[in-house]
């Protein structure tokens, strides 16, 4: 909270709008204005009324002072009764805007005929909504399916069949046949989307006084073609070809390519150390691997070829970061990707996709599991069916908006975002550098970008440095945060930049395909909170005996998904699917539930808050790993370790969680300076794991507590560590 924050906004006085950065010339008129609107709330009005008209009133504007914006809003609610009436809402749907949402348009033609006499309108009627959609999958599903921009070869016999109980999570789309980067591709009427439409603008770093670059949906379609054609010359259908490089247009065009050739793609994020990237190969056998020969961001150059080149034996097709010639000698075997574009010379521009059944397998990404092997989960073509409509639903992407999310193709939310623009119809936004300063910001700005995405890490850094001073953002209509926990105050700084638009909280996992529970625009939205579950989804919260709480029960306790979950994997590459996801998992209704791991908490007023994870995994920067993987690297930093424990802690006030490492010495009564120990253990974790991970705190300990079968109890250590943390405020 602010530390200036009064009372009440009855409360601000000129001196505090002054102490809060405006100048005695404009404080008078905003103070006046600021009352007016607090007024039109009506005598006695709740916090959230207030709220409510001083949003609508324009009161506050991007350019004011982030201090002025915490006065208002923490003055406003500084008598808001969390526990009586759960978070503070910031942002309300509109009654007349909410009937142009894409839910909401789809609501009004059809909620009448489905819903009966009880449909009222898109607000007050989602909830009923939402709970026909989980109930009567074959039919919302029917209604979404025909708002993308989708081409099948065959189309579906059934929306869902559930006759073979084997498949837990049912039959999707049984007998369909399509080929889904070919979707991606091609104009579609319906979505008044054309080869003269906009598919991709982006901007190199460093060129930030130059106009942004285009590319027509013809252009990519001929480039998607281009490097196809190269493909087929050196695979076989169904082979496996990794991506290890930043999401640049060129990284969209392979991807696209190796989908629309039948081949498969292998997701490895930029950021990952030689040992990470040879460990994905592997697993998922990839036959070759698309690369760069650097990484250009904050104006310098991180080898990336270099890692590649360490890490697999596997042919690298190698691009240059920077105009037309590599940086680096490339080793036998590999090849330039100007050698690699040339074998496509000749070859017919008109080209036969590969279609296959809609279970086909597209991509294999890896999440972290708590064995310390990352988990291979194959997307099939459902997959990004289902991201598209989850991200037409609840963050209402358009035809004519500008996505752009700052990701990688190695994380879930790179081929999220691709098929959310290219099968709405809207155009993708790349920046080809560091998203983490100005440069970004204004290129945000330039690109007239109207959908952004985060993660809460990326808007902290945007806040430091006030990054959008003196940009406009006001373009951007919405706003969505996945990866980690969004930290409130850094979430207002982020949507008073744009006149306040809605974020939408996001939070999922890779083997879903999409969030389970997010926010929506036709729910009021509040800060580091999800409004409730997406649409088709259905879960209860499990108690310690797994047990299922009511659901209008404010509650805390693990999450357990209906299983019947449209573009969900059904299995895994390297591990059991049933024992990973559904063993010792509770029946529910008939059916066992799926598990996701999470442990949620669901509030006063039907929020929901994501309080850990119910295993050892911890997500550190946006990015899921697990304790084994960072206690094997710390075990071997220094030969006087015996063992290490590695947890992640969530701050007092909310935020990204931080990783303490807590060690045993083989000489329990040898000195050892923590500070020394530190430094070894990051050097340790940025070689060998991900040099985005930040040890945050390290202690010797005589031992773990541990189980009768010697199993390590993370989760004591991860509460005694809690609690010495509050009351040393270390962290």
């Amino acid at each position: 909270m602010a530390a200036s924050a009064r009372g009440s906004v009855w409360e601000i006085q000129p001196g505090d709008v002054g102490a809060a950065g405006l100048g005695a010339a404009d404080g008078g008129a905003f103070l006046a204005a600021l009352r007016s609107a607090a007024a039109a709330a009506g005598p006695g009005a709740a916090g959230d009324a207030v709220w409510a008209a001083v949003a609508a009133a324009g009161v506050l504007l991007p350019e004011h002072p982030h201090a002025l914006h915490q006065l208002v809003y923490y003055s406003v609610y500084a008598g808001w009764d969390r526990a009586a009436r759960g978070p503070p809402p910031y942002w309300f749907p509109s009654p007349i805007d909410s009937k142009q949402t894409n839910l909401g348009r789809l609501m009004e033609a059809n909620g009448p005929k489905l819903l009966k006499s009880s449909y009222k309108d898109p607000i007050s009627s989602f909830s009923h909504f939402y709970r026909f959609s989980v109930e009567n999958q074959e039919v919302y599903w029917s209604m979404v399916l025909k708002q993308l921009a989708l081409k099948f070869q065959q189309e579906p016999k059934a929306i869902l069949s559930t006759s073979d109980r084997s498949k837990k999570g049912g039959t999707w789309l049984q007998g369909a046949v399509l080929n889904i980067a070919e979707c991606c591709l091609l104009p579609c009427p319906s979505l008044k989307r054309t080869d003269d439409s906009t598919a991709i603008v982006w901007r190199d770093e460093g060129l930030d006084d130059h106009p942004v670059n285009r590319m027509s949906l013809k252009e990519l379609r001929s480039q998607v073609i281009a490097v196809a054609n190269a493909l087929d010359t050196m695979f076989q259908k169904g082979d496996r070809i990794a991506i290890d490089m930043p999401m640049t247009c060129n990284a969209v065009i392979i991807y696209l390519a190796i989908v629309l050739g039948g081949f498969v793609v292998v997701s490895i994020a930029d950021s990952f150390a030689p040992q990470e990237i040879g460990t994905r190969m592997g697993v998922s056998k990839a036959k070759a691997i698309f690369t760069q020969d650097f990484i250009i961001r904050g104006g310098k150059k991180v080898p990336l070829y270099s890692r590649v080149v360490q890490g697999t034996s596997s042919k690298a097709v190698v691009i240059p970061a920077n105009g037309d010639y590599l940086g680096v000698t490339l080793r036998n075997g590999d090849m330039s990707w100007k050698d690699f574009l040339s074998r496509a010379a000749g070859r017919s521009s008109i080209y036969s996709p590969a279609y296959q059944s809609v279970d086909a397998i597209t991509n294999i990404l890896f999440s972290s599991g708590t064995t310390g092997e990352p988990k291979a989960i194959p997307w099939a073509q459902l997959s990004p069916i289902r991201c598209a409509a989850d991200t037409w639903a609840h963050m209402d992407v358009r035809p004519e908006d500008i996505g752009c999310w700052p990701t990688n193709l190695g994380w879930v939310m790179g081929p999220i975002i691709l098929y959310s623009c290219f099968l709405n119809g809207a155009t993708l936004a790349l920046y080809h550098g560091s998203p983490l300063g100005r440069d970004f910001c204004k290129f945000v700005q330039d690109a007239g970008v109207t959908v952004l995405g985060t993660v809460p890490s990326l808007v902290k850094s945007w806040k430091a440095a006030n990054c959008a001073k003196g940009l406009d953002w006001t373009k951007i209509r919405v706003l969505g945060t996945t990866g980690e926990a969004s930290d409130i105050d850094d979430n207002l700084w982020l949507t008073s930049r744009t006149s306040y638009k809605p974020i939408v909280e996001c939070c999922g996992g890779t083997e879903l395909a999409s969030s389970y529970i997010q926010g929506s625009l036709l729910q009021p939205q509040v800060f580091g909170a999800f409004s409730g579950a997406s649409m088709s989804t259905g879960f209860v919260i499990l108690d310690e005996q797994g047990t299922p709480y009511p659901d209008d029960v404010p509650c805390a306790g693990e999450v357990g998904l209906f299983p019947l979950y449209f573009g969900a994997t059904n299995w895994l590459l390297n591990a059991d699917h049933n024992k990973v996801y559904f063993d010792g998992m509770p029946i529910y209704k008939g059916r066992q539930l799926r598990r996701h791991g999470d442990i949620i908490q669901r509030t006063v007023g039907g929020y929901y808050i994501v309080q850990g994870r119910a295993d050892d995994t911890m997500n550190l920067g946006g990015i899921k790993t697990s304790s084994v993987e960072i206690e094997r690297v710390c075990n071997r930093a220094d030969e006087g370790l015996l063992e290490t424990a590695a947890v992640s802690v969530k701050p007092a006030g909310g935020g990204p969680e931080h990783l303490a490492i807590l060690a045993v010495l083989k000489d329990r009564s040898a000195q050892y300076d923590v500070n020394v120990l530190k430094s070894k253990f990051q050097r340790a974790i940025q070689k060998n794991l991900n040099p985005l991970f930040k040890v945050s705190y390290v202690k010797v300990v005589p031992e773990f507590p541990r189980t009768a079968s010697n199993k390590l109890l993370r989760r004591v250590l991860r509460d005694q560590l809690k609690q010495e943390l509050s009351n040393h405020s270390k962290l």
